[in-house]
């Protein structure tokens, strides 16, 4: 048997198996033969290489010791029979072994036979490949966030046109219609008062037969009930444009449309009350408003944008309420921090722990199947953030869920339009 070479030890195969003893010698792997004692009994070159490099004494290379303190302890007290492979790392140098064991016999005494490689590179290469693997699926969750928020934006982009068309088709026949029941109210008050007036000169001058025939007609027409319900029609009516006319404006506040885009200082509470109108008709039958607003200075903020965020927040609120409750319209100026709060409290079962944290997450949502995307509170949570604000939620001590929304008066940088 050949001089073992500096800086290596070995030690002899089992005899009387000169081929086993050649293989185990050209091996690239380690390979050691230990009892249950781990005393060795065979290490070939590679062994011998390995434990040079984690020598802790540079003046004893030699020492298998590095070697079998890798090996895990559970192992050995392990049945002989079993197979096990598995990664060790050697604390000191930072190396990663693969290790395999197979069952071997030393004079009739079950021992181990261990193969070690250095697996490092290929460890890293791998951990860097699970680290890409997990970058690229946050990569794409975030595209397919941006893109859902792209086509939402996109979407209440065409409703914010479509209102502005809606409101100048209907304000101009709402303009020529009000101006006709003012004409109209004005005419009616004339004529009334001009049959008081005839009716005043000619009774005394009437014959009986004239007078009743006079009377009979007034009493067919009730010109009594007419002549006083008259007016109060035209100005229900009048009353009723009136609310059209608000409707239309605060389509138009909503969707901002025909005015200049970009940051503008506006009042909260009236882009609150217009999407407030806008919603309302699905709050109306289930939702009372309760409103509890400070005074707020003008806010500098895309107005569109913060309105979709209200319209969001009140539409959840009133799906999270059952038959009939009570959704708390609040706001408040912190003039230390420059900052301006509003929230929407509802009352209905409030938010359990584990969907808290996930509230704002793309795609999710509590609602059943088909009838929510999980994206409303998703894109209102980046609104907000690329307002340099915050959205805090939280589950208010009278029960029920309350978001607030925090936004600054000013921006001091102008995020991109």
């Amino acid at each position: 048997m050949p001089d073992s070479p500096p800086g290596r030890f070995w030690l002899p195969a089992p005899p009387g198996n000169p081929e086993l003893a050649a293989f185990l010698e050209m091996l690239e792997e380690a390979v050691l033969l230990v009892d249950n004692d781990r005393a060795v009994h065979y290490a070939n070159p590679a062994a011998g290489e390995l434990a040079h490099r984690l020598a802790a004494d540079p003046a004893d290379p030699d020492n298998p010791e590095p070697l079998v303190a890798l090996l895990p302890d559970e192992v050995f007290a392990a049945a002989a029979e079993e197979r096990w492979s598995g990664d060790v790392r050697d604390e000191g140098s930072g190396v990663v072994f693969a290790l395999r064991r197979y069952p071997w016999i030393i004079d009739h005494t079950p021992a181990h036979l261990w193969l070690l490689r250095d697996v490092t590179e290929a460890r890293h290469r791998q951990d860097e490949l699970r680290r890409r693997h997990g970058e690229l699926q946050q990569a794409y969750a975030r595209l397919a966030s941006a893109q859902e928020q792209l086509l939402q934006q996109e979407k209440m982009a065409s409703i914010g046109q479509l209102a502005a068309g809606i409101a100048h088709e209907i304000n101009n026949p709402i303009g020529y219609v009000h101006s006709n029941l003012v004409s109209l109210r004005d005419y009616t008050s004339g004529l009334l008062e001009l049959i008081h007036a005839y009716e005043r000169a000619l009774a005394p001058k009437l014959d009986e037969a004239t007078l009743a025939a006079i009377s009979d007609v007034r009493a067919r027409v009730d010109f009594d009930f007419v002549s006083t319900d008259l007016p109060e029609l035209i100005n229900e009516s009048r009353e009723g444009l009136e609310r059209v006319r608000r409707i239309v404006q605060d389509l138009k506040d909503f969707s901002h449309a025909g005015r200049e885009a970009g940051w503008r200082r506006v009042d909260l509470h009236k882009g609150l009350e217009s999407t407030l109108n806008i919603v309302w008709n699905d709050l109306k039958y289930k939702a009372r408003i309760e409103r509890r607003l400070g005074p707020l200075p003008l806010v500098e903020c895309h107005p569109s944008e913060i309105n979709q965020v209200f319209m969001n927040l009140l539409l959840n609120a009133g799906h999270a309420i059952g038959e009939r409750g009570t959704i708390t319209l609040a706001s408040g100026h912190d003039a230390a921090r420059d900052e301006v709060w509003i929230s929407v409290c509802d009352s209905g079962p409030g938010i359990d722990a584990d969907t808290l944290p996930r509230i704002f997450d793309p795609f999710f949502t509590t609602k059943p199947v088909g009838t929510g995307t999980g994206l409303g509170l998703s894109i209102s949570y980046g609104i907000v953030k690329k307002h340099g604000g915050r959205i805090e939620v939280a589950n208010s001590a009278e029960g029920g869920a309350i978001f607030t929304v925090v936004l600054p008066v000013h921006q001091p940088v102008r995020v991109g339009d």
